[in-house]
């Protein structure tokens, strides 16, 4: 880890020792000095990362951490997640209260950190493992989002080709989940590419922002990408994609349906491009992913998960359906009433 600034997808760190916990607390210092978070929330920030990674330490299998910058309604803040693959715990809510601890699960210092966080959120299944997210806003912490992602390089690179987005754009909410092809930087750029025209692609349905996203990538290699837009005061979801990238509507009694995506690499040819429209019920989650991740999941498997922030939701399928032989990224967005 250098001094260098910690880009928007972030840093992952694999926590196994104690030498792993003291890198991953100077990172977040540096993250926080980054993002300007003042030296007050600073401290505070280090308190959260140096619990955390102790805990992962002490008690986790498979321990590792994303740190990152988050951005939301004009602040920056810091966000980490922390997934491990065991034991988990049987009642996360009681082993966030300050005191308890119950030896072999993740639970000693949870208290600590609900304490310093701006938001917080997690999911434990005994047996599985758990996810936890965590935010440090420097004032006021903005509200939680209706949708969240995170990317996972393959394993040996630093650098992803998979990427997401999130925008309102004129009163639309839509996603990008973008698959550069290939690995590595010539992959990130092309999905680099993808993000930033799909933030300043004029406002418009999910079809014409494909469009719009493949006219702007002609200089790169290209990508596998789709595009999603969630209304649920008419109760649809607008899904147009081109190539590998998974899509689907989970409702809340686990039924899920998939979404089409066309055949077709995104910058490159001519592509077909189509739009489909989907129900989309109060309560449904959709969930987006590229090949990276195997479509294995059973919401079913995961009793409860459905009722965590998207954030914590897309965490949990990254570690238990994402692959280590490919570049990984979920999505999940909630409908709301």
């Amino acid at each position: 880890m250098n001094a260098e600034a910690v880009t928007d997808s972030g840093i992952w760190f694999r926590v196994e020792a104690s030498s792993a916990a003291s890198a991953v607390r100077r990172a977040a210092e540096r993250l926080g000095a980054q993002v300007e978070m003042g030296a007050a929330r600073i401290a505070d920030l280090a308190i959260v990362a140096a619990e955390l990674t102790s805990n992962l330490v002490k008690h986790a299998d498979e321990g590792v951490l994303l740190l990152r910058p988050v951005r939301r309604a004009g602040q920056a803040g810091v966000e980490l997640i922390a997934i491990d693959s065991g034991p988990g715990m049987a009642d996360l809510t009681v082993s966030s209260q300050d005191g308890h601890s119950t030896t072999g699960t993740l639970g000693i210092g949870l208290g600590a950190i609900v304490r310093q966080a701006s938001w917080f959120d997690g999911y434990s299944l005994p047996g599985k493992g758990t996810v936890l997210a965590v935010q440090v806003w420097p004032a006021e912490p903005a509200q939680p989002s209706w949708a969240g992602a995170l990317t996972r390089p393959l394993t040996g690179e630093t650098v992803s080709g998979d990427g997401y987005a999130v925008r309102i754009a004129d009163g639309r909410h839509q996603v990008l989940v973008s698959d550069g092809l290939g690995h590595g930087p010539l992959a990130a750029a092309a999905t680099d590419a993808a993000l930033a025209a799909f933030r300043d692609a004029p406002a418009g349905p999910p079809a014409v922002v494909v469009g719009h996203l493949h006219r702007s990538m002609s200089h790169t290699r290209g990508a596998a990408l789709a595009v999603a837009e969630l209304a649920p005061t008419a109760g649809v979801l607008r899904y147009a994609g081109l190539g590998n990238i998974s899509g689907v509507v989970v409702e809340g009694d686990g039924h899920r349906r998939g979404l089409v995506s066309l055949p077709g690499i995104a910058g490159h040819q001519r592509p077909t491009i189509r739009e489909y429209d989907y129900p989309l019920a109060p309560g449904a989650r959709l969930v987006m992913h590229s090949d990276g991740v195997v479509d294995r999941w059973r919401l079913a498997d995961y009793p409860g998960l459905a009722e965590r922030s998207p954030l914590v939701m897309a965490a949990t399928l990254l570690r238990d359906a994402g692959v280590r032989r490919d570049d990984a990224c979920v999505l999940v967005a909630r409908s709301w009433t």
